[in-house]
Order: C-alpha cells, then sequence, then structure tokens
C-alpha cells in the first residue's frame, strides 16, 4: 500500500497510475510491495529531517528510511516539493518527471541500490531513467 502526506506544502495532485508503477517498478525488482509512504514537504521540513535524524546540514530532495523485511519493500520516503522544482528548472527538465524521478529514487533505495559511489551514482541513474520510460 502506498501513501502520501504533505507536511508544510499545499498539496498536489498524484497522478492515478502512479502507485501502480511503483508497485511494478517493485516487482520488477524481484521485490514485494509492503507499506511505503511518501512525505511531501519543503526544504525547510526536509532539512530538519536531514539534521535531526542524520546529522547532515545541507538540503537534498530525498531521504529514504528503510523499513525493508525480506522481500517486502517498505519504508518512509521524504521529498521536497521545492528542491524537485529547483532541480526540473537547473536540469530544463519536467516537474512531474522530475518528481517521478525522485519517487522511483526513494524506492530503488529500498530495492537495495546505493548512490554514493560514482558507479551506484550511474548505475541507479540507468534504473530511474528505466522505470520513467515505462511510466
Amino acid at each position: 500500500m502506498i501513501h502520501y502526506f504533505f507536511e508544510q506544502t499545499s498539496p498536489i495532485e498524484i497522478p492515478e497510475r502512479l502507485s501502480p508503477w511503483i508497485e511494478e517498478l517493485i516487482r520488477n525488482e524481484g521485490k514485494k510491495p509492503g507499506e511505503i509512504t511518501y512525505i511531501l514537504c519543503d526544504d525547510e521540513y526536509l532539512l530538519k529531517v536531514n539534521q535531526d535524524y542524520l546529522q547532515h546540514d545541507y538540503y537534498t530532495d530525498v531521504i529514504t528510511f528503510d523499513y525493508v523485511k525480506g522481500k517486502t519493500i517498505s519504508g518512509d520516503i521524504f521529498v521536497s516539493l521545492q528542491r524537485i522544482k529547483d532541480n526540473a528548472e537547473t536540469l530544463s527538465a519536467d516537474v512531474e518527471r522530475e518528481l517521478k524521478r525522485v519517487l522511483a529514487h526513494g524506492v530503488l533505495h529500498l530495492c537495495g541500490y546505493k548512490d554514493k559511489t560514482i558507479e551506484d551514482a550511474k548505475k541507479m541513474r540507468e534504473k530511474e531513467e528505466f522505470y520513467l520510460n515505462l511510466f
């Protein structure tokens, strides 16, 4: 089950096909969808999460908390809508596509993908693009 909540930001419309697409991504990775909660927020809310839980003092677009058990994918994924909009402008990308990319990115972390090394980040980006093209 996928849930969407909004913190310190105006709610946006969630496309009807979004949750089935995320569930398909999970199944395609050989996993089973569990409880996934997206908390869509502003920069300051996500900065506070970053500071309080990860001791990082910088803005980011997504933070994933992993509650995966075996092959069942569960977690809380915090997403800054402000950061997504800014990133889309910087990259001359569509805001909706950038949102989907970041939502997929969070779930890919839950599926076991990392992005700390150049090689891992490249693989993560390839997976994001693959699933974006399936939407």
